[in-house]
């Protein structure tokens, strides 16, 4: 993950997070800012008194790497959470993986971002644009999920399959749903029913979807912890890289 290099220069990865409110996408971003910098990090504000989404702004989120000039070549996009009947319209979040959503925009709930507004981006260029598309879950409440948020997030899939944008999931807080892996996060693998139950749910494949553990309560890092974000980030900075290397090597995409 730290030696991750794209082959263009000045080319950044930029990884888009949606999801139903509350369920971590804040965290998991606060999580990678934590393993790879080696302490604890709150950049991104996480609530943890509200049902609602506490993220209402398109939100993008470097890592410092060394100096405070200096970034790793991949950042996060944190949008506001799907919700039943509110929450971030689908139609804003397509805008954002085509890389017309400018950093700031407050969402509207009742409209989608317009062409005359100034945070929309007329002209967005390979690095507006998302390399990747991560679906945050929370596996304690996933068997409750409402049809309708799970009706948006297939919606949001087929666009970024029509886009070209690889897809991956995360189930967060497999320790609130598994007393198991609350006893010991090694066991985080051995039950697969959560992944199969999303999988048939919204169609990403099995081995696209990751159980992970945020930081949350901790207040020091965990090795174990460390390796499955980490691993996920692998996977996930492969195919973010294989995205930039189709998308430099062939005619750039209207969007």
């Amino acid at each position: 993950v730290k030696d991750y290099r794209p082959h263009t220069e000045g080319q950044q990865l930029r990884i888009l997070l949606h999801g139903p409110a509350g369920a971590g996408k804040s965290s998991f971003i606060n999580s990678v800012q934590s393993v790879v910098r080696g302490r604890m990090y709150a950049h991104a504000l996480v609530d943890n008194t509200s049902g609602d989404s506490f993220t209402t702004k398109y939100q993008t989120y470097k890592i410092q790497k060394g100096n405070p000039e200096t970034f790793y070549p991949f950042v996060f996009s944190d949008i506001m959470g799907l919700e039943r009947t509110s929450g971030v319209l689908v139609s804003d979040v397509i805008l954002a993986m085509k890389g017309h959503v400018k950093d700031g925009y407050g969402f509207d709930l009742e409209s989608k971002l317009s062409e005359q507004d100034g945070f929309y981006n007329r002209s967005p260029n390979l690095n507006d644009q998302v390399h990747v598309l991560v679906c945050v879950v929370p596996a304690d409440t996933l068997a409750q999920m409402p049809e309708e948020v799970v009706k948006k997030i297939r919606n949001i899939r087929k666009e970024a399959r029509d886009l070209g944008i690889p897809q991956v999931a995360l189930i967060t807080k497999v320790d609130l749903a598994c007393p198991e892996v609350k006893k010991d996060l090694k066991n985080i693998y051995k039950s697969k029913y959560m992944k199969e139950k999303f999988s048939v749910n919204v169609g990403i494949p099995m081995n696209c979807i990751f159980p992970v553990k945020s930081y949350h309560e901790e207040i020091d890092l965990d090795d174990d912890m460390d390796s499955l974000i980490l691993s996920t980030m692998r996977h996930i900075i492969n195919l973010g890289d294989d995205c930039i290397n189709f998308r430099s090597h062939s005619d750039q995409q209207e969007f």
